[in-house]
């Protein structure tokens, strides 16, 4: 499979237009020797490329028919009954396409590989209802409203910069989600923090929400879900280091929290870093000084490894080119 760099330049007139897409259906019969088998497990097994909860979900919701009649997923099959889905578009009605410019690393019939701009929001959500890479997504390819949250199955924080998957179709998203699970989905990351890390290491940390500012994460000890971060120095500088942080698990803000836990805060994070420090140069950064960097992944068509790379922003680079001149 080529690795072959594809640009998409997009005129960004941000102009919205609403999402228009008729949803597929499947058919099928069920196999004789699936009798006695709960209409959940046995519609598992006749479309592997869709998850079970996501099958259970559509029978719920009375989008798929056995024999004609909505039925429930503990309903016992017996064989021979037709089975129709009637696919539903899964981004909301309200979801708008929009004309904003994509950088794409990589794309092909299964997947596209997006470099995220600092700034740019993956969803939109309360204060950004558009102008996400949701609604340049919805532009770019109109089919992605076929796909629960635009094919988007993992995140990067607003100010994050870097490499971000999205799947085409409903069985590369499912793959994909499985492969984030068994965690054969490898992120690296590029962050600046504050002080100088003496060494390579580890921070295993339970992380969950704040107990009292609840839009921030915080580590909890108990009842928090499983979260680790290795960490390698990569440079060190007067007063902050340069680390390659890969993620075992992936936590909202899970870096973030990590450094700081250690006291090794990013550079430039208003929520869990300095807001001043003894180096002007690092306050004068605005954002959390974290890249995505590399990502790899196994190809839900190929099931070839992949990988993809993507060099800092302009503005990281920036201040590591004033910070190697010291």
């Amino acid at each position: 499979m080529s690795n072959a760099k594809i640009a998409s330049k997009i005129a960004p007139d941000y102009s919205p237009r609403p999402v228009q897409t008729s949803p597929p259906s499947l058919q099928s019969v069920i196999p004789d020797d699936y009798a006695g088998l709960r209409l959940d497990v046995a519609l598992a097994r006749l479309f592997p490329e869709h998850s079970r909860s996501r099958l259970q979900g559509w029978l719920k919701d009375g989008l798929i028919l056995c024999n004609g009649v909505s039925s429930a997923p503990t309903h016992k099959v017996y064989g021979g009954e037709v089975v129709l889905i009637s696919m539903p578009v899964a981004v909301d009605a309200s979801a708008q396409a929009e004309d904003i410019f994509l950088s794409i690393t990589y794309e092909d019939e299964v997947l596209i590989v997006i470099n995220k701009p600092a700034g740019l929001v993956v969803h939109p959500g309360n204060g950004n209802a558009n102008g996400t890479l949701m609604n340049a997504l919805l532009y770019h390819a109109p089919t992605l409203a076929q796909i629960p949250r635009a094919g988007i199955v993992h995140r990067l924080d607003k100010d994050t910069s870097g490499l971000l998957v999205v799947a085409k179709t409903l069985t590369a998203q499912t793959d994909l989600v499985r492969q984030l699970q068994a965690r054969t989905v490898k992120r690296h990351y590029l962050a600046l923090v504050h002080g100088q890390v003496a060494r390579d290491g580890v921070v295993d940390a339970a992380m969950g929400r704040h107990p009292v500012h609840r839009t921030k994460m915080a580590i909890v000890k108990g009842g928090g879900r499983e979260a680790r971060t290795h960490y390698f120095v990569r440079e060190r500088f007067a007063k902050s280091s340069l680390l390659e942080c890969h993620l075992e698990t992936g936590r909202t803000h899970q870096i973030r929290v990590h450094m700081a836990s250690i006291a090794h805060p990013l550079v430039g994070d208003p929520v869990y870093g300095k807001t001043k420090s003894s180096d002007v140069r690092l306050d004068a950064f605005t954002r959390q000084a974290l890249h995505a960097w590399r990502l790899s992944l196994i190809h839900p068509d190929s099931g070839e490894e992949i990988s993809w790379e993507a060099p800092p922003p302009e503005d990281f680079l920036a201040l590591l080119s004033v910070l190697r001149g010291e």
